[in-house]
């Protein structure tokens, strides 16, 4: 069964999500915009983080998938990712803190 997270463990994953870097990009995924959703499966006792990416052909899933690992290690034992394609990500997605990073880095957002 799939239920939500309870608030202070949604919080507490969602800030350990902010140091995965998109690889590309150099913005943390969340305030990318690339998390849809986070939810708890009961049967598997994991995590499920539904994401997607700023492309669909991107070649770096496994560094995502290892970043995540790391970043959610001591929060929670187990997780999986849910990887949607739609609705396609795009930049409305990106958050006011995610769009003032990319600006810094030179790009015209």
């Amino acid at each position: 069964m799939i239920a939500a997270l309870a608030p202070d463990k949604f919080d507490e994953v969602v800030e350990g999500l902010k140091e995965v870097q998109d690889p590309e990009l150099g913005v943390n995924i969340v305030d990318l915009g690339l998390i849809y959703d986070l939810a708890w499966d009961d049967e598997a006792s994991a995590l499920v983080i539904s994401m997607t990416l700023t492309s669909a052909g991107c070649p770096l899933t496994d560094v995502i998938e290892g970043d995540t690992a790391n970043a959610l290690d001591g929060i929670v034992d187990a997780f999986r990712i849910n990887w949607v394609w739609m609705p396609p990500w795009g930049p409305e997605r990106i958050t006011d803190d995610g769009r003032e990073m990319m600006r810094a880095l030179g790009f015209a957002i």
